[in-house]
């Protein structure tokens, strides 16, 4: 594993645990030339389905891409890193289990709608308005209403 600081291919395990989701293994590592520590994650490889994009387009599936997603939506909230890489393995899985060979974006973002709903309502509201581009204001409020009574009515 190479050290993101130095590029160094020479580094310890210093810590090694099961995510809580139990899909991989975060390790903490320590760079013997530099010293700097870093995390990596260990997971098993399977073959994901193709993404189909809105124009019909195929691409492959990108973990890295849903990560970022919930990443910037979740940026400056109270939300844990653990708990945001907890969330990106939840919608992978949800797609594994699927088990179908495409799967639509529009799946993948609503998969993602779902586990930022739970973890964090300002974060849920971020990518809402991004992912399905409101056409006004009127379309915005009316989808922070509907969060709004449903945290009143008790759903949580």
């Amino acid at each position: 594993m190479r050290c993101p600081v130095c590029q160094r291919s020479d580094s310890k395990v210093v810590d090694s645990r099961e995510t809580t989701d139990g899909d991989s293994i975060r390790r903490r590592r320590e760079c013997l030339e530099c010293g700097r520590r870093f995390t990596t994650y260990e997971r098993v490889d399977v073959v994901m389905p193709m993404v189909v994009k809105k124009d019909d387009r195929r691409e492959p599936w990108d973990r890295d891409k849903v990560a970022a997603g919930i990443r910037k939506a979740c940026e400056k909230r109270p939300v844990p890193a653990d708990t945001i890489e907890d969330a990106v393995s939840r919608v992978e899985r949800r797609v594994q289990e699927s088990g179908a060979r495409e799967v639509a974006s529009s799946a993948i973002g609503e998969a993602v709608m779902a586990c930022l709903k739970d973890l964090d309502d300002v974060a849920y509201v971020r990518f809402a308005s991004v992912y399905k581009s409101f056409r006004d204001i009127e379309e915005f409020m009316r989808a922070l209403e509907t969060i709004s009574k449903e945290r009143r009515g008790g759903r949580r």
